[in-house]
């Protein structure tokens, strides 16, 4: 719940910003001239013009900066030398503020040389107290004049200070932004990489079969054929719904997302390919476990599922791509801490389509993995075949 009143909380507008500043000048101005009545050396129309030529003109500060404080520096020496306003160079430093968030003066300005300057004035002066009866008569009337400096050296460095950090904030809030953005791109290649590959893949590898026993042994291409349709619906099924959250600015439909209850799927798939697969999931403890429990595959969280989903479909893709007719090893093993993904095969490594592919597949597979902490190794064997081993920890859903 938040208890912000929204005056506070929302941007204030310029015009309003200058109403404010308006309003502190008429405040400085009745103070100031609260002070200047005293000052009986003066004529009477000037005590009255000196606080308010101090109080109004810093509403206009925000629209004349630079002549706004001129003025009222001008007017802050004038009331020191005639003892009028003893604090008159909080007004000169007040529009000086504004000046100091410029960045036209920022630059030529030392504003480090100026703040230390300021808390070395301040400091000697809260040090050496006020000056006695028996001082010289031009240290008397000192402590004026450092107060100026130290009133005019600190707005200056607080407002480069305020400046320096606004330009901070904006800078790391574009970087954040450009960050966000990648990130979103490499998620949505990801998905789109893992659903297009696999199903474009199987379907070019039974397009490849198709064509060549079309004319020797029509029901295998007939297998061949359907095995693409089937293929080629799934891979529009789960297009539609990437483009459809894409398009769309609303919540989308909740869907289950892919899991380890699709793995089985998987391997179906690459099963009609021609690779010859065994399949071993289990989800448990060490003691055995469960194996294909669906309520226990529940315990694992669904993102971790959706990546351990998406590493065995890239897996078994690049072993229908690349491995011809192999024998394939898959194994899932979760015991509740973390979960081990082994895709093993034996194939000689000849390819079965003859578009190259860009390595995509491993580069998605291990931003997979290093995004839950996880170790993540792919390459060939000593003798012949491939395997990819992947291990993402997790904690269990309750």
């Amino acid at each position: 719940m938040n208890d912000t009143h929204p005056f506070f909380a929302r941007r204030l507008s310029r015009s309003q910003l200058i109403m404010l500043d308006l309003a502190a000048g008429m405040c400085f101005a009745f103070v100031s001239f609260t002070v200047a009545v005293n000052a009986t050396a003066l004529p009477p129309w000037m005590r009255i013009a000196i606080p308010f030529w101090l109080g109004l003109p810093l509403g206009l500060r925000r629209l004349w900066p630079l002549p706004v404080f001129c003025f009222t520096l001008v007017v802050a020496v004038f009331a020191a030398l005639v003892d009028a306003v003893g604090f008159a160079y909080l007004a000169p430093a007040y529009a000086l503020y504004i000046i100091a968030l410029s960045d036209r003066f920022g630059a030529v300005v030392p504003t480090t040389a100026i703040g230390v300057s300021s808390l070395v004035t301040v400091l000697g002066l809260a040090l050496a107290g006020a000056p006695r009866d028996t001082a010289p008569g031009w240290l008397l009337h000192l402590d004026q004049p450092l107060m100026g400096i130290a009133a005019l050296g600190g707005a200056w460095t607080v407002g480069r200070a305020v400046q320096e950090r606004r330009l901070y904030a904006a800078r790391d809030a574009e970087r954040l932004a450009a960050q966000a953005v990648t990130d979103e791109r490499l998620r949505i290649a990801r998905e789109l990489h893992d659903v297009v590959t696999h199903s474009v893949g199987l379907i070019a590898v039974k397009a490849g079969v198709a064509n060549h026993v079309m004319a020797t042994r029509p029901d295998e291409a007939h297998d061949a054929l359907r095995v693409i349709e089937t293929a080629s619906r799934s891979a529009l099924v789960e297009m539609r719904y990437l483009l459809g959250v894409l398009r769309s600015s609303s919540k989308p439909d909740l869907v289950p997302a892919p899991g380890l209850a699709g793995i089985e799927g998987l391997v179906a798939q690459a099963r009609l390919a021609g690779v010859e697969v065994r399949l071993e999931v289990r989800i448990g403890n060490d003691d055995g476990g469960v194996e294909g429990d669906p309520e226990r595959r529940g315990r694992i969280p669904e993102g971790v599922g959706l990546s351990v989903y998406r590493i065995v479909q890239e897996a078994l893709t690049n072993v229908i791509k690349h491995a011809a007719r192999a024998r394939c090893r898959v194994s899932v093993v979760a015991d509740g801490t973390k979960v081990r993904i082994e895709v093993v095969d034996d194939g000689t490594g000849g390819r079965t389509s003859s578009a190259a592919g860009t390595g995509h597949g491993l580069i998605g597979m291990r931003e997979r993995v290093m995004m839950y902490g996880g170790t993540f190794e792919a390459g060939r064997l000593s003798g012949r075949g491939f395997r990819v081993f992947a291990e993402l920890p997790y904690e269990e859903v309750p």
